[in-house]
């Protein structure tokens, strides 16, 4: 069986999953190993459009990245979307709680109608999503999962359940007993606890659970004499784009 060819792709992002991504060390070799790489402008000079999974980061901010996306939409078999920005808008989507032309104007100034800018949105706005590896930045060990299980024809498997059963297993003082916020009861987890595990509160960056409990979290923070706006705002860190529906539930 042929290997399959993979493409890797930046959006409007940092780059810091495409990073992640070189970070990987000695599983990187195992892992290139294992597919043909044909597109990745981060690590190699060669590019092709002839691939059959792409990987992508960063969220959709223009039109550009609109024409962009729809062409490896179209070609690849397989899209993965790598990343806040590219699942859920990440901290780009910070722009559409001012507005766009307001955004444009704090940031462009008289120079605005020059840029190409449109409201964020991730990358399943635009083309079909096949699986979605979620963070900021990436897991690596997630990351290296799901591309390993589609080679293998195996659904790759991604948690649907609260960053708190980490925290719980990982044996860690509930951050709420320090008087912090934390979104872990309503966050997805994956990242084994990773901002918990240092006494600080989950900002949400792997995006909701599939139901999140949005009551209970504003109990929790009630309870505690916390603010829910603060939660509120700590929640449209990474998720702004889809926040509204969130606070609806």
């Amino acid at each position: 069986m042929s290997k399959p060819k993979v493409g890797v792709f930046g959006m409007t992002g940092c780059g810091g999953c495409q990073l992640e991504l070189l970070n990987f060390e000695e599983r990187l070799l195992d892992l290139v190993g294992a597919v043909d790489l044909v597109h990745f402008t981060e690590a190699i000079t060669e590019y092709s459009d002839d691939y059959d999974i792409a990987l992508i980061e960063g969220s959709i901010t223009s039109e550009h990245c609109v024409e962009r996306i729809k062409k490896i939409g179209d070609i690849a078999k397989i899209v993965v979307a790598m990343g806040s920005c590219a699942v859920n808008g990440g901290l780009n989507c910070m722009k559409n709680i001012y507005g766009l032309e307001k955004a444009k104007d704090l940031v462009y100034g008289d120079k605005k109608d020059w840029i190409d800018s449109i409201e964020v949105k991730p990358v399943d706005a635009y083309i079909k999503v096949d699986y979605y590896a979620r963070g900021c930045p990436i897991n690596r060990s997630e990351i290296i999962d799901i591309v390993r299980s589609l080679i293998v024809g195996r659904k790759p498997e991604i948690p649907n359940y609260p960053v708190c059963i980490e925290c719980k297993r990982n044996g860690n003082t509930c951050v709420y007993e320090l008087g912090k916020t934390c979104l872990g009861p309503v966050t997805r987890a994956g990242c084994d606890s990773r901002c918990p595990n240092s006494a600080e509160g989950c900002d949400g960056c792997r995006g909701p659970v599939d139901d999140p409990n949005m009551n209970a979290q504003k109990d929790l923070l009630v309870e505690r004499g916390l603010s829910v706006d603060d939660m509120l705002a700590e929640l449209n860190l990474y998720n702004a784009c889809k926040g509204k529906a969130i606070e609806q539930k």
